[in-house]
């Protein structure tokens, strides 16, 4: 499974998630299964893992233990899973990259560097938006705000005019043609650096990432038992932040909502105040590795 995904931050998240042994963990993102196979090298007999995900390549290439049980279904809905199936977690896992094998798989059209791929980037290839819908069915303000909230991409205005410009002369149906389409804003020598903001843009509105990360913190706080442990690595500002909030104020907007008492409601405590970082040494053999964060929290006995 290791040609499928470099686990990121592989030690360090394990052993902040297990408590217990013979407890029950969720991997809320599947992927490669690294982390599942480090979680499970380190439970007894006892111990159980759920893992989920939304992509059917990563079920079907799924490593064979009789201590795990694997959910074909997005993150978001591992709340309902824990409710359905009456069970609490000692810990949840979320790796919230992209998996390597979605990267490199040119079909998948997550990735400019393969020039005529179809503009697809869906996670669970069974749903219907596909980044094709929304660079030629999207308003042209709303290809804007896209751009600029999930890419935080500069000229974002100028950027989603020329796409408007250039689906009005054709569809836009490969990565090169989004490309070419946007051509004039690259800059010289910095031409992956703005792309690669493009692209995640896209992924970000084609798989509903922010909305699914909200629903999925709240659902995994819920589903924790007293004392469980929240574990989730990130690779960009917009969930890093939205992960942060969610530990310090139990909300990603980060709004501190208190008790008559002057207390914040908040129903986890941060354990790392600080994120973890990637060594050099993990940067140099994995360099998608280099944008991650570990955030480690508990959840609160009262909570």
């Amino acid at each position: 499974m290791s040609e499928y995904h470099i686990p990121v931050l592989l030690a360090e998240s394990v052993s902040a998630l297990i408590t217990n042994p013979d407890g029950t963990y969720a991997d809320a993102t599947f992927g490669g299964g690294g982390h599942t196979a480090a979680v499970l090298s380190r439970l007894n007999d006892d111990g159980r893992v759920i893992a989920f995900d939304r992509d059917i390549d990563a079920i079907n290439g799924a490593l064979k233990d009789p201590r795990l049980t694997l959910v074909h279904n997005n993150f978001r809905f591992i709340e309902n899973y824990a409710r359905y199936e009456d069970v609490q977690f000692d810990g949840v896992l979320a790796d919230l990259g992209v998996s390597s094998h979605q990267f490199d798989t040119a079909e998948r059209g997550f990735s400019f560097r393969f020039e005529e791929s179809p503009l697809d980037m869906r996670m669970n290839q069974e749903a219907r938006l596909t980044a094709a819908e929304v660079v030629n069915n999207y308003a042209e303000a709303d290809l804007e705000r896209i751009l600029k909230l999930y890419g935080e991409v500069d000229g974002a205005r100028n950027m989603a005019r020329l796409i408007a410009e250039a689906r009005s002369h054709g569809e836009i149906r490969t990565t090169g043609d989004l490309d070419r389409a946007i051509a004039r804003m690259l800059p010289r020598g910095a031409e992956h650096k703005v792309l690669a903001k493009v692209y995640q843009a896209l992924r970000i509105e084609v798989n509903q990432e922010m909305r699914s990360l909200e629903i999925f913190l709240d659902g995994a706080c819920r589903s924790l038992k007293p004392g469980g442990r929240l574990v989730v690595i990130t690779y960009h500002s917009l969930e890093d932040r939205m992960v942060k909030n969610f530990i310090k104020t139990g909300n990603v907007e980060g709004e501190m909502i208190q008790d008559m008492y002057g207390r914040v409601q908040a129903p986890l405590e941060a354990v790392n105040h600080k994120p973890i970082l990637p060594s050099e040494e993990e940067i140099a053999g994995n360099t998608r590795a280099r944008s991650a964060k570990l955030r480690i929290a508990q959840r609160r006995a009262e909570a």
